[in-house]
């Protein structure tokens, strides 16, 4: 990966609608050129997909918890494989420390919170939960600055 595909990436990261044609009138490329790169970017895996962000509170989910879990070591995929299918799940972390893994989640309202976690700890092999509510979002960019 040069520089250029840093720029495409740059680029990409700013509106993922972009069109091959303003991507190499932006970067003095040849419209070929853009799209090969960026086509050897999503081969190599680097370009993983294209999204839009979304105001999750307007959409009525206002409420973001990130829950702890303790899991039975050897049924820790299996655990996460369950939470990971759940709509509700935005992140699942593999993580250090006294818990397993740490899960980000979004929810409608304290109801369906209160039923997520229910639900997980009736999970086989969760052996335990912590759930924190955030109260105010202060950055939410995944975008990695390259």
């Amino acid at each position: 990966m040069d520089e250029i595909d840093r720029k495409i990436i740059r680029l990409l990261q700013e509106d993922a609608r972009k069109s091959f044609n303003k991507i190499a009138d932006s970067l003095g490329i040849a419209v070929g050129t853009a799209y090969n790169r960026v086509k050897n970017l999503e081969d190599s895996g680097i370009l993983k997909g294209y999204t839009i962000l979304l105001d999750s509170a307007r959409l009525g989910y206002g409420l973001t918890s990130l829950i702890l879990i303790q899991a039975d070591g050897s049924y820790l995929a299996d655990v996460e494989k369950q939470l990971a299918a759940l709509d509700e799940v935005i992140c699942i972390y593999d993580i250090t420390g006294d818990y397993d893994m740490a899960v980000v989640a979004r929810f409608k309202d304290r109801g369906a919170l209160n039923n997520f976690i229910k639900s997980a700890l009736k999970m086989p092999h969760v052996s335990k939960t912590v759930t924190n509510v955030v109260l105010n979002v202060v950055k939410e960019d995944f975008r990695v600055k390259v």
